[in-house]
């Protein structure tokens, strides 16, 4: 069994739910803007579940950002001292000045959290489009989707080339949305909240090229994933947007350029 698995179920159980509500409120089982619905819902309830982690993410950048000029002073003064003595009292100084700041050894957990659900959910639509049935959703549910349309074409189709010019306005059009949504949020909000003074040169290049590949990439992967998929990528680009917004405008990040231009550096 896949490590994945468990929480592809999970995420179906969610989506079940969901669908079935809609179906006893009267919308066609069968509608695409009723699986659009269903898609949005589990993006929603996924991304509030993961308040807390981003609330977390946001307290530790702060407090990395606090405790960066006693770091930075601290690595000049041990810079070539090599000797095991200095290296000790180096390690020993770094843990005090982190644990009076209240940064966290395991920083990036949040963020490795998130991913299997991603890739998780990733797996759930695709097999559903595919007609697997994945835990909750049953081989009726994914009928459904199936036989699901957004502007006459099928959410379980794939590619930019299918039936005519309308498949390829609707399936680019979905891409290019999804592209646009994640450009804006990392070009003028994710980056101008990120420090990089202190990166290395080739790390703070790819921090300045990442909004350009990264819609890039949801461009050319819009030319095989499902239609169901890149309405999921568009419900959740739209949810980073906004979190992001919010973040660079009420908690931005001391010593960044969106900390400046909101006055709270």
């Amino acid at each position: 069994m896949s490590p994945l698995e468990p929480i592809s179920h999970a995420l179906a159980g969610l989506i079940a739910p969901v669908h079935h509500g809609l179906d006893a409120l009267g919308a066609d089982p069968a509608s695409g803007s009723t699986w659009l619905l269903c898609i949005a819902a589990v993006v929603v309830m996924v991304r509030v579940a993961l308040l807390p982690l981003v609330v977390h993410s946001v307290r530790l950048a702060h407090a990395s950002a606090a405790a960066r000029p006693q770091l930075q002073e601290l690595a000049r003064r041990y810079r070539n001292r090599t000797d095991p003595e200095s290296v000790r009292r180096h390690v020993e100084e770094r843990r005090r000045i982190s644990a009076e700041h209240g940064m966290s050894r395991l920083g990036c957990l949040p963020m490795l959290l998130q991913l299997p659900i991603w890739f998780a959910l990733y797996r759930l639509v695709s097999d559903v489009a595919a007609g697997t049935p994945v835990g909750a959703m049953g081989v009726e549910l994914v009928a459904s989707l199936g036989a699901a349309t957004l502007l006459g074409v099928p959410l379980a189709e794939r590619g930019y080339f299918g039936a005519g010019p309308t498949h390829l306005a609707v399936v680019a059009g979905m891409a290019a949305t999804a592209a646009a949504l994640s450009y804006v949020s990392q070009r003028f909000f994710v980056a101008p909240n990120t420090v990089t003074e202190a990166l290395p040169a080739a790390a703070a290049a790819t921090h300045q090229w990442m909004p350009v590949l990264t819609a890039g990439g949801l461009l050319l992967a819009g030319g095989v994933v499902p239609v169901a998929l890149l309405a999921y990528w568009i419900c959740n680009s739209a949810w980073t947007l906004g979190q992001s917004a919010a973040v660079w405008r009420w908690w931005p990040t001391p010593g960044s350029p969106a900390a400046a231009r909101t006055g709270r550096s």
